[in-house]
């Protein structure tokens, strides 16, 4: 949803684009690194959840690494997510508090620059916009700005 400008008195046409068909961002960033892992898949589920976290694991199966999720229900069951990867700890995040998970200011500038006014013909238009946008535009320095929120003088 956004914000646009017309001349007074005049009905203005909008084109618009109705549909269900989606597809997801599964990403982890590091405010403090710019580091970030991306992952676009057809659905979100468990299983795709899995498949997220294996390959995450194996980029970073040198470290240890705390991923904080919000409490959707594919998120909840670390035992199963967890399975075989004994690096990674997750937190879940209290409900309705999306603003303490550091990727959702991210995926909000990317919605910003790539779907916010704009529609896309086709799904599969929209995905390659979507892969450019992020191999061109999210660097290391982007994430750290974007992502970093800071506590100055007690506020945010």
């Amino acid at each position: 949803m956004g914000h646009a400008w017309f001349k007074t008195g005049s009905r203005s046409r909008v084109k618009v684009k109705l549909g269900f068909k989606n597809f997801y961002l599964y990403s982890a960033v590091n405010p403090k690194t710019g580091a970030e892992f991306t992952l676009l898949l057809p659905r979100v589920n468990k299983e795709l959840m899995k498949i997220f976290i294996d390959e995450f694991y194996k980029k970073y199966r040198d470290k240890n690494v705390i991923l904080i999720m919000d409490g959707a229900g594919w998120h909840k069951d670390s035992t199963y997510l967890l399975k075989d990867v004994n690096n990674i700890e997750i937190i879940l995040q209290p409900p309705y508090s999306p603003e303490l998970n550091p990727v959702e200011r991210l995926w909000q500038y990317i919605k910003d620059r790539t779907i916010k006014n704009k529609v896309y013909e086709t799904l599969e238009e929209l995905e390659d916009e979507l892969c450019k946008f992020i191999k061109v535009n999210i660097t290391s320095e982007v994430i750290k700005r974007v992502c970093n929120c800071e506590v100055i003088n007690g506020q945010l």
